[in-house]
C-alpha cells in the first residue's frame, strides 16, 4: 500500500491543487493532505480557517477514488522539529509531495523520499493570484471548484478578505 502525504497552504483550495491531487490518485493508493499554516488565519495571505480549507478540500474531492485524509498542521516556530511534529500528526506515509522549497529541504534532511509534482498553470493558478483577484473584487470563481466557491460564499470569504485587506 503506497500512501503519499501532499503538504499545501490551500489558500484557497484551487484548480492547480485539485489537478496536482487527480494525478497522485494515480500514482498512491491513498493520500493524505496536509494543510499547512493551520494554526494561522484572518490575515492577508491567510484568510481562512484550517476548518474551511477542510471544507473546501473534502467537498472538492469528494468525487476522488481513493481514500483520502485531511489534516490540518500546525506551524511549529523550529523548523527542525517540524517533520517530527508532521509525523506524529497524520498516518504513516511513504512519499511526501509538495513544490514548497523548505518543506523539500526539511523532509530530504530526515531522510524521507519527497517529489514535486508538476505544477498545473501557476501563472494563473496560485494561491496568490487567486487571493489577489478576491481582494480586489475580480472574478476569482473559474479558477476553483465549484464546491469551494460555495465554501467561500458560505462563509462569507470576500467579505472578510475584503476587510482584512482595509485594516492591513
Amino acid at each position: 500500500m503506497r500512501r503519499g502525504l501532499y503538504v499545501g497552504r490551500f489558500q484557497p483550495f484551487h484548480n492547480g491543487h485539485k489537478a496536482v491531487i487527480d494525478g497522485l490518485a494515480q500514482e498512491v493508493d491513498e493520500l493524505i493532505i496536509g494543510i499547512g499554516s493551520a494554526d494561522i488565519s484572518h490575515d492577508i495571505r491567510h484568510p481562512f480557517t484550517a476548518g474551511e480549507r477542510v471544507l473546501m478540500i473534502t467537498r472538492a474531492l469528494n468525487g476522488l477514488k481513493i481514500p483520502f485524509y485531511v489534516i490540518p498542521l500546525e506551524d511549529v516556530k523550529r523548523n527542525a522539529m517540524w517533520v517530527a511534529h508532521v509525523k506524529s500528526m497524520v498516518p504513516p506515509f511513504d512519499t511526501v509531495y509538495t513544490s514548497n522549497p523548505l518543506v523539500i529541504q526539511l523532509f530530504k534532511e530526515a531522510g524521507i523520499p519527497v517529489l514535486s509534482p508538476p505544477m498545473y498553470m501557476r501563472e494563473s493558478l496560485s494561491g496568490t493570484a487567486v487571493r489577489k483577484k478576491m481582494y480586489h473584487g475580480e472574478a476569482w470563481e473559474e479558477y476553483v471548484p465549484k464546491e469551494v466557491v460555495s465554501v467561500v460564499r458560505e462563509i462569507h470569504g470576500i467579505a472578510r478578505m475584503q476587510q482584512i485587506a482595509k485594516s492591513d
